[in-house]
């Protein structure tokens, strides 16, 4: 009885004009239904598709998403045998190269395409906040240096690359051209590096451009001893542990892949304009 009388009193004074009202009890539920929203955890970043091939230019993204920490799923291309001119490669990277990636949850929630590795570099870093800063100032100071790879590091080491390893006939000309730009943008960067400890003085998608191409300087016939703040820079961010991973990522088949071949040749350094 007592505690139905409470409920009778409590209706009396809802009535009364000199009481304050009480919340009602539909607000109270609306009010838990809002705090239990805001507490509802957030959906979970559906894994991102990586179309890749263990080099340098593959590299830069398997790095980029393992310093993010974001899930992803490998999706081997062999370019040895021709996967980056399938139909569904064309789809998500036009210039038949990899790496390309598809993101589920791209802008609006809505699935997105990106091919180019800087360009990727650069969504994935607006994407998730991380070593692609917001200050206009020092996304400068990144994006340059991204530039820098883009242009010249990577085609340079990549020419030196074939003309000293991959070519059937040495060419003394060519190997001297591309061996002494190379060496000339190896002091470029470690000029740069003689007063910050990266690229854009904090660790960011710069440094991880580069990274990959600067590993491979035995390939391009440079000493790294002659450049004493490009190895430093190198053995510190080689022994990040998320470069370490993106770096080992490895696909089985290229370990088979044999560069001698002249298909595999033909596919790599002969193509010509296809048509459409």
């Amino acid at each position: 009885m007592a505690r139905k009388a409470v409920k009778v009193r409590s209706r009396t004074k809802i009535k009364s004009k000199s009481s304050p009202r009480p919340p009602a009890r539909k607000s109270a539920a609306k009010s838990r239904k809002a705090n239990s929203r805001k507490t509802k955890p957030a959906r979970r970043q559906r894994p991102i598709e990586l179309h890749y091939w263990p080099t340098p230019n593959g590299w830069k993204i398997s790095i980029m998403l393992e310093e993010c920490g974001l899930p992803y799923i490998m999706k081997p291309v062999n370019i040895s045998t021709g996967d980056q001119f399938k139909a569904e490669f064309l789809a998500i990277s036009p210039n038949n190269r990899m790496p390309a990636i598809v993101d589920p949850d791209g802008p609006g929630g809505r699935p997105i395409s990106v091919f180019e590795s800087g360009a990727i570099l650069q969504y994935l870093g607006r994407k998730t906040g991380k070593f692609y800063p917001a200050d206009e100032r020092a996304r400068v100071e990144v994006e340059q240096w991204v530039m820098w790879q883009m242009g010249g590091l990577g085609p340079m080491a990549g020419q030196a690359h074939h003309f000293r390893g991959y070519a059937p006939e040495q060419l003394p000309y060519a190997i001297d051209r591309y061996t002494n730009e190379v060496n000339r943008l190896y002091g470029v960067m470690n000029i740069r590096l003689r007063d910050r400890p990266f690229l854009a003085g904090k660790y960011s998608i710069a440094d991880m451009a580069c990274v990959g191409w600067a590993s491979r300087w035995e390939r391009q016939g440079q000493d790294i001893k002659e450049f004493p703040h490009l190895k430093r820079w190198l053995d510190t961010v080689l022994a990040r542990p998320a470069v370490q991973r993106g770096i080992k990522l490895r696909v089985e088949e290229a370990s088979k892949v044999d560069m001698t071949d002249p298909k595999v040749q033909a596919l790599l350094f002969k193509q010509r304009a296809r048509a459409g």
